[in-house]
């Protein structure tokens, strides 16, 4: 790219329109090259191989493990269907192609560099994993079983390398079909609006359909490989009821892999992002995406490594570990009600999350483009179509969860349980309407919060900021309340369904709040479609913009955009919703570990304890540490940033008369290595924290002859952790959501339009909220959940 820059005869590059390839060769990840590599044919004979041993597999373990290996190979088809549907589209013009390249070779090598990384730090978490399990107690029930250490280090190592690795492909395949589909909506944007829509719509779909379908496969193949393997059920032998317990590793690998994949990406993306808006927007008084830019491809490239390749990592782990996590609690709730076969409790969240597969695939296809061509017909608002297909999808998970219910939660001990069970997923139904709802009238500028903190900015930069933290700080009440609600309404229904322990005492309520977890995540393949579609569309009103395409062309995009913040935010509200859920969830699961490796119950946890106050203590602390280490990371980098594009512009003074070209690819090279470099020490803190203090406070407990100590700490924790987690990513998600689209809001037109001081100010509470609402508050609700699941791995470690 220098070479060419350096040249001189590029001329005025507005007229040539070019945009260099950001690096030499193509990428595509190895495990791809080699499959690329083998004879069609012998491809085809050994999918058919594989294929034939999975169901073989699937046939020895339940006639329930065939069907959902059948709908995820199924919904693999349609994916492949979306796929060609997407890439038959036009790219456009030259010059949207060249920018889309460019997009595509920063994303494309920053991903393979951060994944890298990555790759190397899970290897040397498993051994350290390995190590930790070699020398950690087992239960009476796994040593006669001829489960011991060594088998169950070597199963939880490989569950938690299997976990990574889907998880680093869930977020290839976001990034993937993102940086190819923003240019093919940038070319339907210049016919219709609702053609652009649904292509952005489609593509987003085929990217959640694969991480769903991967999450749903991952967890069935790994029940039935060890099922099989370990002889479940046969006189000796592990009983079906704790096999989901051997689980735990798949989930902590794909937990790892989403939390460094979203600080990295985040920071990515917010880095650029600031620097950009500060220095060309405020400064320079240039567009958002103008080409003079230095850091404008760098932004464009964030979008993809941190709202398409993190987010898919990000749902691919949240429902990994909720199906992991109601497996856990339904087979504990099967063994102490001494049902005959539990196998219908313990599979149930697979087939709720195959359904999900099924009922998403239909709102998807329910947005269909129209017949009308041409950008002069009236404008649909886009928000209102993906809610007629949110409520499509509502619509047929409530049938197939009553129909599943009724199909695996039917037992003679408790005729009428599968009901109570049905009323606890349109619980977690109706709860994820109400956050979707709550997120949306909290964050869109159609309703009066987002307005009012625009007319806020009409005072002043101040007055913007002061309005925007007050308002985060609010929106957290209504979702707290909601599930508050959730929680006590599920419980109950559970408590009440008629399942009870040879004691006769209830069972019900926790597997109740898990039905309900399973029912907030039955539609999340296309609460996943909506979000992968706003980076996409923020992406398409990039290129529109870099390629100087008609203002008319612009509208469109820019429309589309808008809705993208919605709904991104309202899929941030509708993560942290399920992560409170699943975390209480992987909670109890712990509890439950602790007292089998004890051998004394384990119900409680008392705060006035002073250590487990402490306890509580840091892990409040980890959650505020955590977000400043975060956004001090992005403030950091975007420094670079600015400082970078600062020097360009005085030494390069021909770039604003489009007489030189920026050197964009120095901007993606230094946000690439410095997000690399600043995600590294938040992550720590999230993994290390929970073993130290599980650690120190089981030796304290040993030394003062309290035996129980160091569990009682790490519980503590973590459950102060996740409240405190809970609140600040509501708060930094829609305080960050808000400030977006209160600018967008402002460059409509209203209260003096862009350039305005009104504008400026926005801008400024834009910035302040990019760190938070993309990078601090995301990984966020990820922590939780892995900490979660890291107390959960390392319980045993935790006794004396």
């Amino acid at each position: 790219m220098e070479d060419d820059m350096e040249g001189g005869k590029l001329g005025h590059y507005q007229d040539r329109r070019t945009f260099p390839s950001l690096k030499s060769r193509a990428y595509t990840p190895l495990i791809f090259q080699i499959v690329m590599g083998i004879n069609e044919r012998v491809l085809l004979v050994l999918l058919l191989l594989l294929l034939g041993a999975i169901f073989y597999i699937a046939a020895k373990t339940s006639p329930i493990i065939v069907f959902v290996f059948t709908i995820c190979i199924l919904s693999l088809f349609f994916s492949i269907y979306l796929t060609k549907w997407v890439l038959a589209k036009d790219e456009g013009p030259p010059e949207m192609a060249q920018i889309s390249d460019a997009i595509r070779d920063g994303a494309e090598g920053f991903f393979r560099t951060q994944y890298g990384t990555i790759s190397k730090m899970a290897v040397l978490l498993a051994f350290v994993i390995f190590c930790i399990y070699m020398f950690r107690s087992t239960t009476i029930e796994q040593e006669s079983s001829g489960v011991g250490r060594s088998m169950t280090a070597c199963i939880t190592v490989a569950s938690f390398l299997l976990g990574a690795l889907c998880s680093g492909v869930a977020g290839y395949v976001g990034m993937w079909v993102s940086v190819r589909a923003n240019v093919r909506v940038s070319s339907a944007a210049r016919r219709s609006a609702r053609e652009a829509l649904q292509v952005a719509v489609r593509a987003g779909g085929f990217s959640a359909i694969i991480v769903v379908g991967m999450a749903v496969a991952g967890v069935a193949f790994l029940y039935a490989l060890f099922y099989v393997y370990l002889e479940v059920g046969s006189p000796g032998s592990i009983q079906i009821t704790d096999l989901p317990l051997l689980l735990v590793g798949y989930g902590f690998g794909a937990s790892f892999v989403a939390l460094f994949a979203q600080l990295g990406g985040g920071i990515f993306t917010k880095a650029a992002d600031v620097g950009a808006d500060l220095v060309g927007k405020v400064e320079q008084g240039i567009p958002e995406d103008d080409p003079r830019n230095p850091a404008v491809i760098a932004d464009l490239v964030g979008d993809n490594v941190g709202d398409c390749a993190a987010r898919g990592a990000d749902l691919f782990e949240s429902i990994a570990a909720e199906i992991i996590s109601a497996m856990i609690l339904g087979g504990t709730m099967a063994k102490h009600c001494k049902i005959e076969d539990p196998s219908g409790f313990i599979l149930f969240p697979l087939v709720i999350h195959s359904f999900d597969l099924v009922v998403s695939s239909i709102g998807i296809l329910s947005i269909r483009g129209t017949r009308e061509s041409g950008i002069k017909n009236p404008i649909e608002d886009p928000m209102s179509i993906l809610q007629k297909g949110y409520s499509v999808t509502i619509f047929f998970a409530v049938i197939a969860f009553i129909a599943s219910t009724r199909w695996l939660l039917y037992t003679e001990q408790a005729p009428s349980a599968w009901l109570h069970f049905s009323l606890c997923g349109l619980v977690g139904i109706f709860t994820a309407y109400i956050f979707v709802w709550i997120t949306k009238y909290y964050t869109d500028y159609k309703y009066e919060p987002v307005r009012t903190l625009a007319l806020s900015s009409s005072s002043g930069h101040g007055t913007n900021i002061i309005a925007g933290v007050s308002l985060g700080l609010e929106s957290t009440a209504l979702p707290v309340l909601v599930i508050s609600v959730a929680v006590i309404s599920a419980f109950w229904l559970g408590q009440t369904s008629g399942l009870v322990d040879e004691a006769g005492n209830l069972m019900g309520g926790l597997f109740g709040t898990a039905v309900a977890t399973m029912g907030m995540l039955s539609t999340a393949a296309y609460i996943l479609t909506m979000d992968m579609f706003g980076p996409i569309a923020d992406n398409a009103g990039g290129i529109v913009e870099m390629s100087q395409q008609p203002e008319s062309v612009r509208e469109i995009t820019d429309l589309l955009d808008a809705v993208g913040n919605t709904t991104k935010a309202t899929t941030k509200g509708f993560a942290i919703g399920s992560a409170a859920l699943a975390s209480f969830l992987l909670f109890s699961a712990y509890m439950d570990e602790v007292a089998a490796f004890a051998n004394v119950p384990f119900k409680q946890v008392d705060i006035a304890i002073p250590e487990v106050f402490i306890g509580g203590l840091l892990g409040s602390m980890l959650i505020f540490l955590f977000s400043g280490w975060s956004c001090s990371a992005v403030g950091r980098t975007a420094q670079e940033v600015v400082n970078e594009v600062r020097r360009q512009f005085i030494e390069r003074p021909g770039i604003m008369d489009y007489k030189e070209r920026p050197d964009y690819g120095r901007c993606v090279s230094i946000v690439a290595s410095a997000s690399l470099r600043e995600m590294i020490k938040p992550g720590a803190l999230a993994i290390i924290s929970p073993i130290v203090i599980g650690f120190v406070f089981r030796i304290l407990g040993r030394l003062t002859g309290h035996p129980l100590l160091g569990a009682k700490v790490v519980s503590s924790m973590l459950m102060f952790a996740t409240v405190s987690g809970i609140l600040m990513a509501l708060f930094l998600n829609t305080a960050g959501g808000a400030w977006d689209n209160a600018k967008k809001y402002i460059e409509t037109g209203a209260l003096g339009g862009k350039g305005s001081d009104s504008h400026k100010a926005a801008i400024t509470g834009d910035t302040v909220g990019d760190p938070f609402k993309d990078t601090a508050g995301p990984s966020l609700h990820v922590l939780i959940k892995m900490l979660a699941t890291i107390t959960l791995v390392m319980a045993p470690v935790f006794l004396d």
